[in-house]
């Protein structure tokens, strides 16, 4: 990268970059992030008249374009460059260009301090020394010793990765990894019953000839035989069941081992590793309740996740169960257990989720653990508690959930899946005494969400607390076996804006601490794996057969019919706005209001749009509708905006917002109301990590214009199977729209290529069967991995506790004396 600017500043272009700073010094903020950047750059080039080629291709342009962050002080000038994925440099330039030099990531957070610090109206303590050294966490010590991921294109394929490396290990070092590998097989048991092999092989040594053995034990045997009928045979040579439920199944598995010690290979390694019959008491962890069936399915805040984990927690069943038949177990009575640890709300609001134990639907053995929190204060805890306000519970929540687990799972848990960043913390420290497999699901991490979360913490700390989310942060995900993501982008970002993980890896939070290193983002830990979607519920709108079977539960009519009537002619309460054309085509969004979503900006890019209004109706679906209904003030402040903007636009004919939580069955239906009449979907979020709206509409059949921060870039081919838009760009947004309604007028076919298409992409990409299989692949493949690598991480566990009870409970106690006081 010093080639980018050492170019720029031997060049005649220094002083085109020396006047392009002056003018960034006139401007009122002196901390630019990358797209102000490229603005003010573009106004530059304009004002200055230079050739079309000179904002892209010069040497300027060039270094620009890699700028992500610009820092003025009086006498520097900070550069963050990222060239390419992956690669952030930190920089200094003195003001007059004379000296330019890289420079350590921790010069970079002192600068940001003093940055926050100048502010007029900052909030940091005017008592402590100016050149006062904050904590430094790092975690980079960690990551010497452990295979990495070399090229960012592979970040991400972390399985993929692990079983080269193990793979190539068990090849040089045989000796030693067959050792290893036959120390997990021999601790396989469930509730004292041995699995796989029994100490009538003494040794990893010993191994092979004990599998060659039984393989010609087998071999005898009609490849239909039950296994109870090998039992005995198999069990003289040293193995337990697991190995199949035939006789034409065990000698499969054997020989796949054999296979596996002989030459090993990746694909041999994971064919073998599916079949072990590993992790059967799974627990997943979502905690900030409404965590039901039956349409509760959480708040407006939690809603996806909810139907996530639900969906998850079923096909996680139903696959173990699978499982379980396959490898023999049934003969033993072995039955797995899958249970989703939520809270128990007394004040449940007439849900169900004052009910300690539910049953989940369409399983054997899955269920709802509800554990209330302690009654630190009743008036508080006995009712439903806001996601940012949830800290100070989740220690005392693992510890009355733990003994509750043992005795509802009939043993220990060895698989611990967190949800969202409360449900990760709870399940670090359930992993941690259960000694048990702990795997991390974000769905969104807050930091990358709100600009400058971590230099203006202090601001945002009565709203959102992010000093007690973001430590947690970095506790769960340095502290997981494995990590899941929906998309590559959640982890790196794109050429253009860093990802969610990456915004851990350096940042300062000022009086509190630096992170220097935060994340490993080449670890072998993360993967990529789209959730799934359910197909009984969303399916295409041209199965008119199976939508005539659908009837609303409190109705004699049809779904479709109270479905259309809700959307183009309903009045109520929470209803605004009568159509005046209801016949052109209909824009719809959907989405729970918050600042994330972008409603407001979205129905003034509508109403600026007279283009727009001329061809479409806009159909807005949110959870809420009156600031009276609203759980925070910044709900309040969004819908009191949205009544604003429709008013001043005079959208009332022209758009209708429904704003109520509708069902399941309900909202499905309204997608393949919206492709009955040739319309669209719009996603004009700021930031969508994936977007399930958006897999639910493309199922359905709908086009897709989705925004393209985020990972939802990653499910749509744009052009061919939905598009991109940028929600800030509402000129380009505009014109991108209307081309392709222009085009579906001229060419009828093209909306129904576009609506086959997407259908096809969700159903290639995103389902559950291939989701839960590998999530379940993972588990046995990673506890493989720190079966061996046990004691190279303790000393991580010894800096995780560490930080969780120096740093984080300090922060969560703060969050409780607050709570005291309501």
């Amino acid at each position: 990268m010093d080639t980018l600017i050492g170019t720029v500043l031997e060049s005649a272009e220094k002083q085109d970059f020396q006047q392009f700073i002056q003018q960034l010094s006139t401007h009122d903020r002196r901390y630019l992030l990358r797209n102000e950047i490229l603005q003010a750059f573009a106004n530059y080039c304009q004002e200055k008249e230079k050739p079309v080629y000179f904002f892209h291709s010069s040497a300027l342009g060039e270094l620009v374009h890699a700028i992500h962050e610009i820092l003025l002080e009086e006498d520097d000038i900070w550069l963050v460059l990222r060239t390419r994925i992956a690669s952030q440099e930190s920089w200094r330039l003195s003001v007059d260009l004379s000296e330019f030099e890289l420079v350590p990531v921790r010069q970079l957070l002192d600068a940001r301090t003093r940055f926050a610090r100048s502010l007029p109206d900052h909030r940091l303590s005017k008592t402590l020394a100016e050149d006062q050294r904050l904590l430094c966490i790092n975690f980079a010590p960690f990551h010497r010793d452990t295979p990495n991921i070399d090229d960012p294109r592979n970040i991400g394929q972390g399985l993929t990765f692990l079983n080269r490396y193990l793979c190539n290990q068990l090849s040089t070092y045989p000796d030693y990894w067959v050792e290893a590998l036959f120390g997990v097989l021999q601790r396989q048991e469930f509730d004292g019953i041995p699995l796989l092999i029994s100490d009538r092989i003494p040794a990893g040594t010993h191994l092979h000839e004990a599998v060659l053995q039984a393989l010609r034990k087998v071999s005898q045997y009609p490849a239909d035989t039950p296994y109870a009928t090998l039992h005995l045979a198999l069990q003289e040579i040293g193995f337990e069941p697991g190995w199949g439920n035939t006789a034409g199944r065990v000698y499969e598995t054997l020989e796949l081992l054999d296979r596996l010690l002989t030459v090993p290979s990746p694909a041999l390694l994971e064919a073998f590793v599916s079949r072990i019959p590993a992790f059967l008491r799974v627990v997943l962890v979502s905690v900030h309740g409404w965590v039901g069936q039956e349409e509760v399915l959480g708040r407006a805040e939690t809603m996806g996740q909810v139907i996530y984990v639900l969906e998850q927690a079923r096909r996680l069943e139903q696959q173990l169960q699978q499982d379980v038949e396959l490898a023999g177990l049934t003969w033993l009575g072995i039955q797995p257990h899958v249970t989703i640890l939520t809270r128990l709300i007394p004040n449940c609001e007439g849900t169900q989720s004052s009910q300690r134990l539910e049953k989940l639907e369409g399983t054997k053995n899955g269920w709802i653990l509800r554990v209330p929190f302690r009654e630190f204060n009743p008036q508080v805890t006995q009712n439903w508690i806001s996601k940012f306000e949830i800290w100070p519970y989740l220690e005392s929540f693992a510890l009355d959930a733990a003994p509750q687990l043992i005795k509802h799972c009939g043993g220990n848990p060895n698989l611990i899946i967190g949800h969202y960043s409360d449900g990760n913390l709870v399940a670090y420290l359930l992993a941690r005494q259960f000694n048990a497999i702990q795997c991390n699901i974000a769905h969104s991490l807050e930091k990358s969400r709100y600009l400058f979360s971590d230099l203006y913490w202090q601001e945002f700390e009565d709203r959102y607390h992010f000093s007690a989310q973001f430590t947690a942060d970095l506790i769960t995900m340095n502290a997981a076996d494995f990590i899941i993501t929906s998309s590559y982008q959640e982890i790196m970002g794109t050429p253009d804006a860093i990802g969610q993980y990456e915004s851990y890896k350096s940042f300062t939070m000022p009086q509190l601490y630096d992170v220097v290193d935060g994340i490993n983002l080449f670890s072998p830990r993360f993967n990529v794996v789209p959730p799934g979607i359910n197909e009984l519920r969303y399916f295409p709108y041209s199965q008119r057969e199976l939508r005539k079977r659908q009837f609303h539960p409190q109705h004699a009519t049809s779904l479709c019919q109270q479905v259309h009537e809700l959307l183009f002619e309903r009045q109520g309460s929470t209803i605004l706005g009568t159509l005046d054309h209801p016949e052109k085509r209909p824009i719809l969004a959907v989405g729970a209001i918050s600042q994330t979503n972008n409603q407001t900006e979205l129905v003034k890019w509508f109403g600026q749009s007279q283009a727009l209004r001329e061809r479409c109706n806009l159909i807005l679906i949110t959870n809420k509708f009156c600031t009276t209904k609203a759980s925070t003030s910044e709900e309040a402040q969004e819908i009191a905006r949205l009544h604003e903007l429709i008013q001043e636009y005079h959208l009332q004919g022209q758009m209708r917002w429904i704003g109520m939580q509708l069902t399941g069955d309900q909202m499905s239906e309204v997608y393949r109301a919206i492709a009955d009449h040739q319309g669209i979907f719009i996603n004009f979020a700021r930031l969508e990590s994936f977007g399930r709206s958006v897999l639910e509409a493309m199922r359905s059949g709908l086009p897709v214009f989705a925004t393209e921060f985020g990972g939802v870039a990653e499910i749509i081919q744009d052009g061919d199977n939905g598009f991109y838009i940028n929600p800030t760009d509402f000129g380009a947004t505009t014109e991108k729209i209307l081309a392709f309604l222009n085009q579906s007028d001229a060419d009828p076919q093209l909306w129904q290529r576009v609506s086959q298409r997407a259908i096809q992409r969700i159903d290639r990409l995103c389902n559950w069967e291939t989701h839960v299989r590998q999530l379940l692949l993972f588990a046995r493949v990673y506890g493989f991995w720190d079966y061996v690598s046990r004691n190279s991480r303790e000393a991580l566990h010894c800096y995780l506790d560490a930080l969780f009870h120096l740093l984080y409970k300090p922060r969560a106690a703060n969050i409780l004396d607050q709570h005291w006081q309501r």
